[in-house]
């Protein structure tokens, strides 16, 4: 494997040093292999030789503009978005007004994208820790499932996990812990106790999933176990590959559960659109762009963002330092298609990117501009000055209200409360301004926003919350800012 890695490693180093040459490649290849899908012919793909012609020519694509052909390829339509039929679709949690989000899943998609993704991230790693020996064991995997959508068309739709762990190669299912059919239970939790039962006496040199749920396995581990570290079940343990949501808000969990000197924390950034970065470099924050995985790149400067015909920039356009919706055309048959992620770039020799939020997960009541990645920054730099760990939070705002001020309103739930809640409250405000220099200004005084209001909640609050809307397991994340009050009052009416 390590041998194999090594060979990989050449395509990636490829693609860094001729960024906008594989890129353009790609959307070439993209035009001309769909000039007479039901959307070339509708986007004159056949008057389409440049990328600036295909901006021309193609608008930008909200899911609830894609909707209608993707249930076309649902029912069984060939040569729609892409020039085949497609079988496959994940089941997206973004948030969206339509009650599902269903992506198509081409099987270009499934092999050069979804698969290639993680192999490109096992090569990072390997690079950077060639003595590691993360394939001397069976690797744990936290996936979904899927089912059939409809029978005549042959057509099954689900989470992006569930569809790569059935359409995996021989190799990787035989790495792969638990057995296929236990990975693609639909009940979470007779899935949690047959994964953890399964796997106990098992080799486990490495983990993958979202934190949230992997949390939740590990802890069922040690309470069948009777041990109270990780390390104690799984000596050999020595890789988390984490992606979805930023992790600092859980690092602190994952240490107290895993005493071992030799864990690594490795990202990704995937979702049911495709597999976007990977992590380059050890202890980063940041993401290599994987440019030649099947997804062609543009972004809008957030600046830009809400007009009806916002700038649209290429690699060649973007800057260091500032934040972009990412927009997305990929070779599951997506055009120009807005996924919802916010980006910002850390380099652009190589191309690094954090993920910063959310273009819907956002507070941006009073000209704050909050975005996920200032109170994940303010959470941990808070948890680190007073020895607390937060497990889930959510954030609304408080609306003006006759001669009241505005503020921020958070829902948190502590594994570890702080000794000093009144302390915390200061110092989370304090730090949210110190990183994020709009909310600052609208703080000074409290001429404009009071101090944030925090309530605690009980423990499994947001576990419950989720399984409640049907959002439990697999890739489904806790929304961390909304610009309503929609999440946070629902949560406090379940409460009550």
């Amino acid at each position: 494997m390590h041998w194999y890695l090594s060979r990989r490693y050449s395509r990636i180093d490829y693609f860094i040093r001729n960024p906008i040459e594989v890129q353009d490649s790609l959307l070439s290849r993209f035009i001309e292999k769909n000039r007479n899908t039901k959307f070339g012919i509708k986007y004159k793909f056949n008057e389409i030789f440049s990328k600036e012609s295909f901006r021309e020519l193609v608008p930008l694509h909200p899911y609830e503009d894609m909707q209608p052909y993707i249930e076309q390829m649902m029912h069984g339509e060939p040569n729609v978005l892409w020039n085949a039929k497609v079988e496959w679709f994940s089941k997206s949690s973004g948030t969206t007004s339509a009650k599902s989000k269903y992506i198509p899943v081409t099987y270009e998609n499934l092999e050069e994208c979804h698969i290639r993704g993680p192999r490109d991230t096992l090569t990072l790693h390997d690079k950077l820790y060639p003595n590691n020996e993360v394939f001397s064991g069976k690797a744990l995997i936290m996936g979904g499932s899927y089912k059939v959508f409809d029978e005549k068309a042959n057509t099954k739709a689900g989470d992006v996990s569930a569809i790569m762990i059935q359409n995996m190669p021989m190799l990787g299912k035989y790495l792969l812990k638990p057995d296929v059919a236990t990975a693609l239970l639909e009940n979470f939790d007779e899935k949690i106790d047959r994964i953890a039962k399964s796997a106990i006496n098992e080799n486990i040199t490495n983990i993958s999933g979202v934190p949230t749920w992997t949390l939740v396995l590990l802890r069922h581990v040690l309470d069948l176990t009777g041990k109270t570290d990780i390390s104690e079940v799984w000596p050999n343990f020595e890789l988390y590959l984490h992606a979805g949501v930023s992790f600092k808000p859980y690092e602190a969990q994952f240490k107290k559960l895993i005493s071992s000197e030799k864990m690594k924390y490795f990202q990704a950034y995937n979702a049911s659109e495709g597999y976007f970065a990977a992590q380059c470099e050890k202890n980063a924050d940041d993401m290599l762009l994987l440019l030649d995985n099947g997804v062609f790149f543009e972004f809008i400067p957030m600046s830009e963002w809400g007009k009806p015909h916002p700038t649209v920039v290429g690699l060649e356009g973007v800057e260091a330092g500032k934040n972009y919706a990412i927009v997305i055309t990929t070779n599951a048959g997506l055009w120009r298609y807005l996924p919802g992620d916010t980006v910002r770039f850390t380099s652009t020799n190589p191309y690094k990117i954090v993920v910063s939020g959310r273009t819907k997960h956002f507070i941006n009541a009073f000209g704050e501009e909050v975005i996920v990645e200032n109170t994940d920054k303010a959470i941990q730099m808070t948890c680190n000055s007073t020895d607390a760990v937060v497990h889930e939070y959510t954030v609304a705002p408080i609306y003006f209200s006759g001669e009241g001020k505005g503020g921020h309103e958070w829902l948190v739930e502590f594994r570890k409360p702080p000794e000093n809640l009144a302390e915390f409250i200061t110092l989370l405000d304090k730090n949210l301004q110190s990183v994020n220099s709009d909310y600052e200004a609208k703080r000074y005084k409290n001429m404009a926003l009071e101090e944030l209001t925090l309530h605690t909640v009980p423990q499994d609050t947001f576990f419950n919350w989720m399984k409640s809307r049907g959002k439990f397991g697999g890739q489904h994340k806790v929304p961390r800012l909304a610009n309503h009050r929609d999440y946070l009052d629902e949560i406090l009416s379940q409460l009550h």
